[in-house]
């Protein structure tokens, strides 16, 4: 399939409560890309965001269940496009940075490619939040053997490949997390490129919890680790309770060398069933690994189903 002459390019906006800059929002997209078709969903609102949607020129779609999460879920099954630019509602982001990481994706036949933030206003990114983007990056870098420079930017331009084989789990702000665990998993070429963050406007206000959703965040890296990784979570788990199994028979085993006898009959009984239970974990970890290994299959087919742009040289 040729679309090397003009792809199909969606900008998709999930929205909540952005009446201050919605309207600027969508202007922006659409200078800076006039030939894109730009989505508003709005994620119940209850200020003017979707009527300043519409007088914009933009789509506006609306998704009940609240969260994040659920909106990306909805916008990926619902546009239909070759291109994806995904961004916040609230105009922290620069419009001016999509063309460049239009050109990249379709250049360098990628399927991603994060607008990792360079903020310069001190508004922009509270203190905590860079913090805990470094030690959640260094976490996933760790559990999963690479990750990206900013894991939880919003903007970010997606292939069809990507998003017609994501399979959308999360429900609120944790989709981030999920969108960069599942391009490593199926080893996807993804890319990034710095972008100019900015201070919400006046009348905006975040809808990030920093502890709520850090622990919600921690929480969904535990869960992908524990599906994706089963062989090294089970088996960590069993590796544990063996070493202390050991450590409890070491003096039983004295003991019994000793006198002939074994007179703590409790820890005796302890150890054997920590060490059943460490075993069962090495081999539901090895079971599930199994399974594990087939739904990468199929989500990978479902990835190499689709479509791919081919960008002449120019």
């Amino acid at each position: 399939m040729n679309m090397s002459a003009s792809p199909r390019i969606a900008v998709v906006l999930p929205c909540y409560n952005e009446e201050a800059a919605i309207a600027e929002t969508v202007a922006g997209f659409r200078a800076a890309l006039p030939q894109a078709a730009i989505y508003v969903f709005d994620n119940n609102s209850r200020d003017r965001t979707v009527e300043l949607a519409r007088s914009a020129g933009a789509v506006v779609r609306n998704e009940r269940q609240q969260g994040k999460g659920h909106v990306v879920r909805r916008m990926f099954a619902d546009v239909d496009a070759d291109v994806y630019v995904m961004a916040d509602g609230d105009l922290t982001y620069d419009p001016k940075a999509a063309p460049e990481m239009v050109r990249m994706l379709l250049a360098e036949q990628l399927d991603m490619v994060v607008g990792t933030r360079q903020h310069e206003v001190a508004d922009a990114y509270r203190g905590g939040h860079v913090l805990g983007n470094r030690l959640f990056t260094s976490l996933l870098s760790g559990l999963f053997g690479r990750s990206f420079t900013d894991i939880f930017s919003g903007y970010r331009v997606f292939s069809r490949r990507f998003v017609k084989s994501f399979p959308v789990l999360s429900a609120g702000f944790e989709i981030e997390t999920e969108m960069s665990v599942h391009a490593l998993e199926l080893r996807m070429p993804v890319g990034e490129i710095a972008t100019a963050y900015g201070a919400r406007p006046e009348g905006s206000a975040s809808k990030l919890s920093t502890y709520r959703d850090g622990w919600r965040i921690l929480k969904t890296i535990g869960t992908l680790y524990r599906i994706e990784r089963p062989v090294l979570f089970y088996g960590g788990i069993g590796a544990l309770l063996m070493v202390a199994a050991v450590l409890l028979a070491i003096p039983l085993v004295v003991t019994y060398l000793d006198t002939g006898l074994v007179p703590r009959f409790p820890t005796a009984i302890l150890v054997t069933g920590m060490t059943i239970v460490a075993v069962l974990c090495f081999f539901a970890g090895l079971i599930l690994d199994t399974v594990t290994r087939g739904r990468r299959e199929v989500r990978r087919l479902a990835y190499l189903s689709q479509p791919v742009p081919d960008v002449a040289e120019k």
